[in-house]
């Protein structure tokens, strides 16, 4: 999980192509939304980076567990809700026209019993003729053990670099990144484990479909991870 890195969180992502995947997501609603109305939930919405978009054509809130990454969000978007709360068992008591769970958040719960759950805790947030979106992590198949990564930020006043050895433990992809930050304030090194759970397209496809979603499947989806269109349908009030 995030421990130090927050606080560089959009430095990091700056290459992710936002403006793009925001505009994709929002051709995507139009295509399979049959409810009426234009509210979107952000699950798992970090700092709000697909938020800074998805407002222009959505009333737009956001959840998330990390309440760092909350706080920077908040500062981002003053005028927007935000909640805290856990993917796999959140209730907000009110429903949403559309809510998704980008860049591989879904990960994060790591077994399949909690995929399962989160993806039936989403479903319950969602109105009838509503759409969920789920962008899954890596499947055990196109995940590669022991394969070296490293990702480096260029700024003026703040210099990155990430590196970490892919691995797996039970099933679990394991990340355990290290920092190292330079900013005028000093050089600081720091590590953090991220664990996400590599589930196949089917086990996505199958937990959807018994929380009674009709789904598609896009295999290339906003970065070549692949997406989870699931559309709740309308006589299912």
């Amino acid at each position: 999980m995030f421990v130090k890195s927050q606080r560089f969180y959009d430095a990091i992502y700056a290459w992710k192509d936002y403006t793009g995947e925001a505009q994709r997501l929002h051709t995507l609603i139009g295509q399979h939304k049959r409810s009426p109305g234009d509210t979107l939930l952000d699950v798992a919405c970090g700092t709000g980076g697909h938020i800074t978009f998805l407002r222009q054509h959505y009333m737009v809130e956001g959840l998330d567990l990390d309440q760092v990454m909350l706080d920077i969000a908040r500062q981002k978007h003053p005028d927007i809700p935000f909640h805290h709360g856990d993917m796999v068992d959140f209730d907000l008591r009110r429903r949403f026209d559309v809510v998704v769970c980008l860049f591989s958040a879904i990960g994060e719960v790591k077994t399949l019993p909690r995929l399962r759950q989160a993806i039936q805790t989403m479903t319950r947030h969602v109105h009838p003729g509503g759409v969920l979106i789920i962008e899954p992590w890596l499947t055990p198949d196109g995940y590669q053990v022991g394969r070296p990564h490293a990702l480096f930020v260029n700024q003026p006043d703040l210099k990155i670099a990430r590196m970490n050895i892919s691995a797996v433990e039970d099933g679990v992809s394991v990340l355990d990144f290290h920092y190292l930050v330079v900013t005028p304030e000093g050089i600081e090194h720091f590590s953090e484990r991220h664990e996400l759970g590599l589930f196949p397209f089917e086990e996505y496809e199958a937990a959807m479909r018994d929380s009674r979603l009709n789904v598609l499947v896009d295999r290339e989806g906003l970065m070549g991870r692949g997406l989870f269109i699931g559309i709740r349908p309308v006589a299912d009030g």
